[in-house]
């Protein structure tokens, strides 16, 4: 049994979900994080817990059959195309043993969902997670198995708990928000980069849920280069939704692709943005669930630079509540910077050397207030009822 406060679910078996070379998912980022907390002594072997094993019944809980045969198949032949699958398009395309790379990162966010709702941890950390865009009955945006949705209703069948999920990735949380529509036991806040210039285009105000979900989606699309007072004045929202539904436990997806250097999203935020938001997380946590707290990683396309710090603080601040300051540990930068096709940044802080004033500051943040605003009306008028 983990007896201690955290988890940090971890398996190099994790670096085999990989498209090709070139394709901008890539999982080097899981061990470029983990060698970073290692060489700070923030993350020990007692800290790692290795996924639990777990029958194919996990992923119908989701998934349909016939998807799951596809994967499958997709698997052991090469070239496919099951585009009517989402596999084999050149977000998705097949790879060897894509099965059991996909269902492994499965079984490390249940396990993660596992040893919190058991209570032998409060928190639990798993990187390789946070596969939001997976539907069941296909593959999307990088992703094949929606691990996110499993985790929650393997704690929605096993303990019965309200689950409030987070995602601050810069893509709409589609395939979460999908799967627990019509689920007023789940309740789903995305924050997201505007689906009038992003992937998936979807996460409109007014996706609000249905039938008896009604009233437990929560979608914030914030403008193109959102900086991070306006994204942090937005996440705050979360607050009120978290008093307005009282969750029992909290699950969070830190895509860190909502930062200025990621390369595929347009937002402008920094790494305050990455060590605040997990803080307030936190807060959440403890104020209504007892500590429950179950956290994911998701996308981040600037594995170098980006993710291993933002995921690192992540880390930390569930351990102590308290970030990384000052110089990188000089052991990780000699190691890795021999690979990188960058520099590498040798402080916790981002230095700004790229960082582009943005001549719409005012315009933008007047644009999410309002937007923001109209969100929260709901819960408003919920109120006054």
């Amino acid at each position: 049994m983990k007896s201690k406060n955290t988890a940090f679910i971890y398996t190099e078996d994790f670096l085999q979900y990989s498209f090709h070379e070139q394709h901008p998912f890539n999982q080097l980022r899981l061990l470029l994080t983990k060698e970073l907390l290692e060489s700070e002594q923030a993350l020990t072997a007692e800290d790692i817990v290795l996924p639990k094993s777990y029958s194919e019944d996990l992923l119908l809980t989701i998934h349909a059959k016939e998807y799951i045969d596809i994967v499958k198949r997709a698997s052991a032949e090469h070239p496919v195309s099951f585009e009517s699958f989402g596999i084999g398009t050149t977000d998705t395309p097949s790879f060897p043993e894509m099965y059991d790379a996909s269902f492994r990162t499965v079984t490390g966010s249940v396990t993660a969902a596992e040893l919190v709702m058991s209570t032998q941890v409060n928190h639990a950390l798993n990187i390789a997670g946070g596969l939001h865009h997976g539907f069941p009955d296909r593959a999307s945006g990088f992703c094949i198995f929606n691990d996110i949705a499993i985790a929650i209703q393997y704690i929605r069948e096993h303990y019965q708990a309200k689950v409030l999920y987070i995602d601050i990735d810069a893509h709409h949380g589609d395939g979460v928000q999908h799967c627990f529509y019509d689920d007023p036991n789940v309740c789903t806040v995305s924050i997201h980069e505007t689906g009038r210039y992003l992937y998936p285009g979807t996460g409109k105000t007014g996706e609000r849920g249905v039938k008896e979900g009604f009233g437990f989606a929560f979608n914030f699309p914030i403008d193109a280069f959102t900086e991070d007072d306006s994204f942090l004045e937005t996440f705050s929202s979360i607050e009120e939704i978290a008093a307005y539904f009282k969750p029992d436990v909290i699950v969070s997806q830190h895509g860190a692709d909502a930062h200025y250097l990621d390369p595929l999203t347009h937002l402008h935020c920094s790494l305050a943005t990455f060590e605040e938001v997990p803080k307030r997380i936190h807060k959440l946590a403890h104020q209504y669930c007892q500590g429950k707290w179950v956290a994911l990683g998701g996308g981040g396309y600037d594995i170098w630079r980006v993710v291993p710090r933002a995921w690192s603080q992540l880390w930390q601040i569930m351990n102590n509540r308290e970030n990384f300051r000052g110089e990188i540990s000089k052991k990780w930068l000699h190691k890795w910077q021999k690979q990188a096709p960058v520099p590498l940044p040798t402080t916790w802080e981002d230095q700004l050397e790229e960082y582009k004033p943005i001549p719409r500051h005012d315009e933008i943040v007047e644009t999410n207030q309002r937007m923001t605003e109209q969100v929260m009306k709901f819960i408003t008028n919920h109120k006054n009822e």
